[in-house]
Formats: C-alpha cells, structure tokens, sequence
C-alpha cells in the first residue's frame, strides 16, 4: 500500500524512491509489526482472559505445568495481527509470493483457532479431532503445492494459468523449468528434477509436515516463537538472493523473480514474533496456541518451497524435526511394545521431547534457552550454504 503511494509521489518528492528497496521495507516490515505487537499486547491479553480463553493443561503432562491452567490461550492472533498489517502497509501487494504465503498463513491460522476455541469452549486438551484437522490443513497444502508447482517457474499469475494449462494438454507430462528442482545444500551443480507431481507432493509434505512440526514443538514459555524468528530471519536472506537476478547467479542459484518481496513477510514475522516473546517469556502472560504454531509453521514451509531450500530448512529448523520424531518414536514403540508385550513401553520419559527433559530435572528455562542455542547453530549451518557450495 505504502509502495503505491511512495512511487506515485518520488518524482516529485525523491526521497520516496527509497521505498522502492526491498532491505527498506523489510526494516520497516518488522518495526511496524514489533510496535504493533508491542501496543496491542496488553489489550489483546485483557481480552482472552475476559473471554475466557484459558488453556488447558494436559493432566498427564510435568505437575510443574499445572499451575499454568488458565492463562490465556490463542496469542497467536497477536502475531497474525502484526504480520498483516506489515505486510498490507509495506509488501508489494502484486507480488503473487506474498498472497499465496499469506492465504498459507491465514488459512493454517483459522484451523488452528477453531482447534483452540474446541479445547477452551469444552475445556479439552485435544481440541479439534485429529482426522478433521489434517483434512484442512491437507486442503491448504495441497492448493498452495498445485499452485507453486507452476508459479515458481514462471513470473506472473497469467503465465503461471498458461503453464497450468499446457501441462494439463500435455497429459500431465510436461517437464518443470531446471530452477523448480530440488537444491542439495553444499553442492554446486546437483539438484534433481522432481517433476510437477513430485513438486506437488514434496511441498505438500514440507508445508503440512511444517506447520503440524512447529505445532508440536510449542510447549514451553517462549520455546517455539525465537527458533520461528531465527528460521524466518535466514529463509528471508535466502528469499533476498534469489530474487536478485545478480546476486542469484554470483552464488550459483537459480533466479526466482519476486521472491525477494518475500523478505518483508518474513521481517514483520520477525517483528511481531519478537512483540509476542515479549509476554510469551517465562512466565508467560499468553500461549500462542494453535492459531498461532499451525500458522508460522505453515508459512516456513511455504517460504521454503518457492526459495527452494527444502532440505535447508530440515536442517535449519532440527529442533522441530527432532520435537516431531520424538513423538513418532513414542507413538509407535509404545504400540508396537503393547502389541508384542501386552504393556506399551516408551523410548523417552514423556513426548514432545522438551518434556523428557523437563522431567530429567532441566528447568523451563534451561530448555527453553538451549533449544535456543541449538537453533541458532543450526540457522548457522543453513546460511553457509549460500556460499560453501
């Protein structure tokens, strides 16, 4: 909106052309959404706890955890909030990467808030059934995947229907542009050729398996938003490079026009992440909740398909895949023991895996931080790709 009126005005006015860097208006992306999240905190905290939004606690979860029974629940519309009015002052609204990542965003988000509202409302834990909620979120997934399949490779929404459309004619068999292949991180010249299908369903599975992964991971005061602005924050630089047709080809990427603009979705996902960790901090004044880990997560995914940095992200985000294989390993030896055995036994003292060590005798706190620690280590690991290659 803003870059509307900046670019109406900087011939008269130069000083506006200064809108028309994406770095700017990253910047800007993310103070507006910090301040905004700052400002409306209070009130929008004020406004679940009088609607009652208090979170159930698991009773078979740490006791230590009991004593946060109540606190408001579904922050994550605090984050929703900063992110879109960010993104509606400061994104180029044209830029058909910043609608699809947004649709993602918002789309995982009311999923999520009607799973928050089913756990408040009937004051159940388990919220909304788990076959109803991947329905959803698979219907999400699957129209953003069909959708990227053919936007990545071209440069506009009208050539990305005649691609559609061709590929259709073609009897499902025509061939993806070299720059929709999958990037091997590290490597300079090897990437494979997923095809449209294989396009389709690897993004499915990294945005779906994304957003229930951050999902799972959001247990603990402030644990899942700082590894969310980390990994936003370095799939933004990667989004800068390879929307720069220079500095795609100086480092060996493929160029994908507009999807630098994407770079200030992820500055006010920083920001309002920031201005949500303000009261999410131990001890926390609000829970992000469903609305909020399904979205975020949902929106790494999303960013990390159309910058083609899939296998970056399973390394830059390991502590939500080692959160999400936990649970897996737990599911299945406790079935598998019960079944063999006649009693279920567990890998670990308790799923995700922050609660296993909680119940080792980490405080909060110390998990908190070194999963922290952890992540920025990780993003470290992720950015070095964009030269060791």
């Amino acid at each position: 909106m803003l870059l509307i009126l900046a670019q109406w005005l900087q011939d008269d006015f130069g000083f506006f052309r200064v809108f028309n860097y994406i770095t700017f208006r990253a910047v800007m992306a993310t103070v507006t959404a910090l301040l905004i999240g700052l400002a409306a905190g209070p009130w929008v905290i004020r406004k679940l706890a009088a609607l009652k939004m208090g979170q159930a606690v698991r009773a078979d979860g740490p006791q230590t955890h009991l004593v946060k029974s109540g606190t408001p629940t579904m922050g994550g519309v605090l984050i929703l909030l900063g992110i879109f009015i960010s993104c509606m002052l400061w994104a180029d609204l044209s830029n058909r990467f910043i609608w699809i990542v947004m649709i993602v965003t918002f789309g995982f988000g009311l999923v999520g808030w009607v799973d928050d509202y089913r756990k408040v409302a009937r004051k159940d834990p388990k919220g909304m059934a788990s076959r109803e909620k991947f329905f959803w979120q698979t219907l999400i997934g699957l129209f953003a995947a069909i959708y990227l399949a053919f936007s990545v490779s071209e440069v506009n929404n009208l050539k990305v229907l005649q691609l559609f459309f061709d590929w259709l004619r073609s009897g499902f068999a025509l061939d993806l542009p070299a720059k929709s292949n999958l990037l091997i991180p590290f490597m300079k010249e090897v990437s494979y050729p997923l095809g449209v299908m294989g396009f389709i369903i690897l993004s499915y599975l990294v945005i779906v398996g994304s957003s229930n992964a951050v999902n799972l991971t959001d247990g603990l005061d402030g644990l899942v938003i700082m590894p969310v602005i980390l990994v936003g924050a370095a799939l933004g630089a990667f989004a800068y490079v390879m929307g720069n047709a220079i500095y795609a080809k100086y480092l060996l990427f493929p160029y994908i026009p507009g999807a630098g603009e994407l770079m200030i979705f992820c500055g006010a996902m920083g920001g309002a992440g920031l201005a949500f960790l303000w009261y999410n901090t131990h001890p926390a004044q609000v829970f992000m909740g469903d609305v909020g880990a399904l979205a975020l997560g949902g929106a790494l995914g999303t960013i990390a398909v159309i910058v083609r940095q899939e296998i970056v992200l399973f390394v830059m985000g390991g502590i939500f895949v080692a959160e999400t294989v936990s649970v897996m390993l737990q599911v299945f030896w406790f079935k598998f023991t019960k079944k063999r055995f006649g009693e279920g036994r567990r890998i670990f003292r308790m799923a995700p895996l922050h609660h296993h060590f909680e119940l080792g005798g980490w405080r909060e706190t110390q998990v908190v931080v070194r999963f922290w620690i952890i992540t920025i280590l990780l993003v470290l690991i992720g950015l070095s790709s964009l030269k060791l290659r």
